[in-house]
């Protein structure tokens, strides 16, 4: 048995731009053109994985506790507000599908992904997390835990995390803090880029482990020495980054395993949400209903 875990806020903006996805305003001016397509992506997703347990996670504000930690994080600021205004929408389109959604506030939809991802390994076969989202790389284990890119069809276990990142996935974070995540607001260090960082992770896990001479290292980065002095100078802002970038696995999860079992869309539940935003329902391809 297979448990797959939807990053529900990546599938909405991907719908949203999608090309060619046309508008559809709703009753109360919302363009929910984003639910629209999210309604039909994860239908064929439902469809074609032949999935048996599945839950999504959103986030239901962008502001986490990450933003009370460091002032430059990710704020709901940049987000396209046209995609923003739908986030409400969509946790209640994929609850009509009979799909369990768990909507984060204090932590995000990453962290519930990753919580539930380790929680629930060993009881399934497989955790399939279905994320393009670099930060999740961290979660994998084996084969046992794996993320999943849609839009690449492309299955991402340890083996593909370490031919990625150049790092086995628990140095996700320490890889992330060196060399920065523009899309969360963490900046990383100056110098420090990808090739400089997998290869001295490689070697040293955890920033911690790095020596601070470069003298001292046994793997050789071009401009080892510079690398080293702005490590040794920032070491404090590398760590914080470091707490940023690693997702917490301590998310109150209510459900049992058996209770993310998919059991089919609710017609009248479906029914009614199609009816609250514009939508036809019969523009949907629904393969298995609960009722």
């Amino acid at each position: 048995m297979r448990l797959h875990l939807l990053d529900g806020t990546y599938e909405l903006f991907r719908a949203h731009f999608r090309r060619g996805a046309r508008p559809a305003p709703g009753p109360d001016g919302v363009d929910v053109r984003g639910v629209r397509g999210l309604i039909g992506s994860t239908l064929r997703f439902l469809r074609e994985a032949g999935a048996t347990h599945v839950a999504a996670s959103f986030d239901s504000v962008i502001e986490s506790f990450r933003n009370d930690v460091f002032d430059g994080y990710k704020t709901s600021a940049g987000i396209d507000q046209a995609v923003h205004a739908q986030f409400p929408h969509a946790e209640k389109a994929l609850k009509a599908l009979g799909v369990v959604v768990w909507g984060n506030v204090e932590f995000e939809a990453d962290d519930a992904l990753a919580a539930a991802a380790v929680r629930w390994v060993e009881d399934v076969d497989q955790v399939v997390i279905v994320s393009p989202d670099k930060d999740l790389a961290q979660v994998v284990v084996g084969d046992r835990i794996v993320t999943y890119n849609r839009i690449q069809e492309k299955v991402f276990d340890e083996t593909a995390v370490v031919e990625k990142f150049g790092v086995r996935p628990e140095s996700i974070p320490d890889y992330l803090a060196l060399v920065g995540d523009a899309a969360d607001g963490v900046p990383g260090l100056a110098g420090w880029g990808a090739k400089s960082a997998s290869t001295v992770l490689a070697r040293y896990p955890r920033i911690e482990m790095i020596p601070p001479s470069a003298d001292d290292w046994e793997v050789r980065p071009r401009s080892a020495e510079k690398l080293a002095a702005v490590l040794r100078e920032r070491l404090a802002d590398a760590c914080l980054y470091r707490e940023l970038t690693t997702l917490r696995l301590d998310v109150p999860i209510a459900e049992s395993l058996s209770d993310l079992e998919w059991a089919g869309v609710p017609r009248r539940r479906f029914g009614e949400l199609c009816d609250e935003l514009g939508l036809d329902p019969g523009s949907f391809r629904v393969h298995r209903w609960a009722d």
